[in-house]
């Protein structure tokens, strides 16, 4: 990351550089607007992201491409554990395996995932991530290892 706006992300922990992408003082990963994601927060450990489906996102099956879902699974993921950084650390993703339970289309509404920590230790993590539509059915399910250095 670099410095923006007077703030240098490397004197932050993992939380407060997050937050400071949700306030506007350091920019947000590209990726969120280039898939369409909102509503990014949580809590140390626990992080949570949405998005509204559009026909854009569709595969040739005409559902959600699961590239979409698997993007928001490992965003939520992997941003639960930069949540847990101490300053100076960082990480990386080392596996995202994900199970794809329901179709979504636009019709399923805004979906949500949530992602949260199940284990931290120095040197790696496990979390795990799931995607729930408007209704609160469980459409994706994923768990993945982060490598944490510093």
């Amino acid at each position: 990351m670099t410095q923006t706006q007077g703030v240098d992300p490397s004197t932050m922990t993992g939380m407060e550089q997050l937050m400071a992408m949700v306030d506007g003082r350091l920019p947000a990963a590209p990726i969120s607007e280039t898939v369409g994601l909102v509503d990014f927060g949580g809590e140390e450990g626990a992080i949570h992201v949405s998005l509204d489906p559009e026909h854009r996102h569709y595969n040739p099956l005409g559902t959600v491409h699961g590239g979409v879902l698997a993007t928001m699974l490992d965003t939520v993921a992997g941003c639960s554990v930069h949540s847990t950084l101490a300053v100076g650390e960082g990480y990386t993703s080392l596996d995202l395996t994900v199970k794809f339970l329901r179709a979504v289309t636009v019709d399923s509404g805004r979906i949500t995932a949530t992602g949260r920590v199940l284990q931290r230790g120095r040197r790696t993590a496990l979390a795990e991530a799931q995607v729930h539509d408007a209704a609160g059915r469980l459409v994706a399910h994923a768990t993945s290892s982060c490598m944490i250095f510093s």
